[in-house]
């Protein structure tokens, strides 16, 4: 589904339910926007609220690229979750695309969350971001179980001072432990507007497979990748003919790529094996490293990327 069909949300066909359930019963259903400064947690909100994987992880900071939808569904009500890249000082065309990304995901959503971590103090960034939210948005203060209850406190006290959301609800939870988490969902729920089901039931996210394989392939190779190295790669998979799928790894410079590949090809086997974890069996999973000079700051790339 592209971005033109979020916006329009005209995705529901008649038979894919209402707002009456009949009985004086009433669907809810809509659109939450988790936005926040890069590392401070927001992929590991969604897929804990979620309850399983749609965004990859890494302590990298930008390592959601794109929009990221997963779809929560209970009895009466379907939460489309709209994961973000941290909103940060762009140093590339890339970053500069990612901030983009994200700030457009304010359009047309019934809920806004702004995840700030328990542990940092009330910056800059996050008050640029509060400043381009609606007043009654959702303050996620994460982290709380590596904070102390003191501290936590002096959190809440500074991002109510400093946020400027005048009519925001404060949630302290911890998206590692799921502390918090399901109180947090209840009143996500209960904000919903009375709607339609928006994607058929069952649905978990809303990307491809083929793309979603390829950030798998990413999010492994974040966990070995060390100081600039994170933010130069990329992941495309340009086949997808099962049994074969030929997933291309782009880097920016020769000397990344023996990086990605490793001393006898370790890297790559490794991360290998656990991709084809959300393959079919019997899948040949060929990853191929290419370099791409400087495709980060390159807009043309960018553009071929998805991003």
């Amino acid at each position: 589904m592209s971005d033109g069909e979020m916006e329009d949300r005209d995705i529901g066909d008649d038979d894919m339910g209402h707002g009456d359930m009949g009985d004086g019963v009433t669907f809810r259903s809509g659109f939450v926007s988790v936005l926040g400064r890069p590392n401070v947690g927001k992929s590991t909100l969604v897929n804990r609220m979620l309850g399983t994987k749609v965004s990859i992880t890494s302590p990298s900071p930008n390592t959601t690229r794109t929009r990221v939808r997963g779809i929560l569904e209970g009895d009466d009500y379907q939460l489309v979750l709209v994961d973000t890249p941290g909103i940060h000082k762009p140093r590339s065309a890339l970053g500069e695309r990612l901030n983009k990304t994200a700030t457009s995901a304010l359009d047309d959503v019934d809920v806004c969350l702004l995840v700030v971590d328990a542990n940092a103090p009330i910056g800059p960034g996050d008050r640029f971001v509060a400043a381009q939210l609606p007043s009654r948005s959702i303050v996620v203060v994460n982290k709380v179980d590596r904070t102390s209850k003191s501290r936590l406190l002096g959190q809440l006290a500074q991002a109510a001072e400093q946020l400027g959301l005048e009519e925001a609800e404060y949630f302290p939870i911890s998206a590692r432990t799921g502390d918090g988490v399901t109180e947090l969902v209840d009143h996500i729920v209960a904000r919903l507007p009375s709607g339609p089901r928006y994607y058929p039931e069952g649905t978990v996210r809303d990307v491809p497979e083929a793309f979603f394989l390829g950030e798998l392939v990413r999010e492994q190779l974040l966990r070995v990748a060390r100081e600039e190295l994170p933010h130069s790669i990329a992941c495309r998979v340009v086949e997808w003919e099962l049994p074969y799928v030929r997933c291309e790894i782009l880097v920016e410079r020769e000397s990344q790529k023996a990086i990605v590949v490793g001393r006898g090809g370790s890297v790559l086997k490794a991360v290998g094996t656990v991709a084809r974890q959300s393959l079919p069996p019997g899948t040949y999973l060929d990853l191929i490293v290419k370099v791409e000079r400087d495709w980060q700051r390159r807009p043309d790339m960018i553009e071929r990327l998805g991003y």
